[in-house]
């Protein structure tokens, strides 16, 4: 019979177990730490920003945040909403974003999907829940869509910027009355990123960086990244109108499947000794509905 514990003490005490299994290994294998080391810094290329630039990141995120919360609503079960947080909570401690909060929701759709917000707003969806089979599986949706913020693809794409180079400048200002020009400005952006992860995807080479930096977060946090491309796998054989989004959005699963699995023979990721936690997944889906 499982013993049952706090899902924290659960989640504080696998990144402990999994951080004296580095010690461990360091002194043992010193090109496995090297190797761990050289991960760690490629789970982000953020170049530094100004507390200008994250204010107007962290706007414009709420926002379209809250344009996906206007097409779908929150699935309002506050244990699985917890525990989404905690997956994603262990996920972001191997990013390099320590000036961004991240939040985690689920939204009620049967459509399999998960979207990434500027500034920190990753949803999951309903269905995507749904079609999982372990805790693992979860956090590699988690980490692509992590990704996408630590690399800043909307930001850069749409130049959300904090400063007056930006089209939208004063983003950050909007409450305390900005002009009607930056206002447009303002949604019209908002338009553009809402399109981006409802119709026309991210570029190419955004979701093949997301795929990696997932595998990469995924292995960091003890989790074993072939789940990710074992998910994206039974997408591909569950194809139906509920991945219609996700598959005009994103690379073909065959493409990305080799791409995950060949990153993890070429960065010499051993995934035996690490995580899928699916009895405690189940546990914590018992109520999805």
């Amino acid at each position: 019979m499982m013993t049952k514990r706090p899902h924290f003490y659960d989640a504080v005490s696998g990144f402990l177990s999994l951080l004296l299994l580095l010690v461990i290994s360091s002194s043992i294998y010193p090109q496995i730490a090297n190797a761990e080391n050289d991960w760690r810094k490629r789970t982000s290329l953020d170049a530094g920003a100004s507390t200008e630039d994250v204010s107007a990141e962290i706007d414009f995120g709420r926002e379209v945040g809250a344009r996906i919360l206007g097409k779908y609503p929150l699935h309002e079960d506050k244990q699985i909403m917890k525990y989404i947080t905690l997956v994603g909570r262990t996920i972001t401690q191997n990013t390099n974003r320590p000036e961004i909060e991240f939040h985690f929701a689920v939204i009620t759709t049967d459509e399999i999907n998960a979207y990434a917000a500027p500034g920190g707003y990753v949803f999951v969806t309903k269905g995507a829940l749904a079609l999982m089979k372990d805790e693992a599986e979860l956090a590699g949706v988690l980490a692509h869509e992590i990704t996408h913020i630590t690399e800043k693809h909307i930001v850069k794409d749409l130049n959300i910027k904090g400063t007056a180079d930006s089209p939208a400048a004063g983003f950050a200002r909007l409450i305390g009355g900005a002009s009607e020009s930056a206002r447009m400005a303002f949604s019209q952006a908002a338009d553009k990123a809402v399109d981006m992860l409802f119709k026309d995807g991210y570029k190419r080479e955004d979701e093949v960086r997301a795929d990696r930096g997932a595998a990469l977060l995924m292995t960091l946090s003890g989790f074993d990244p072939t789940a990710f491309a074992r998910y994206l796998d039974r997408i591909a054989r569950n194809k139906s109108k509920t991945t219609e989004i996700l598959d005009k959005t994103h690379p073909s699963y065959d493409s990305r499947i080799t791409l995950i699995t060949g990153m993890i023979a070429g960065e010499g990721i051993d995934p035996s000794g690490l995580k899928t936690n699916q009895a405690r997944f189940a546990d914590n889906m018992k109520t999805l509905k």
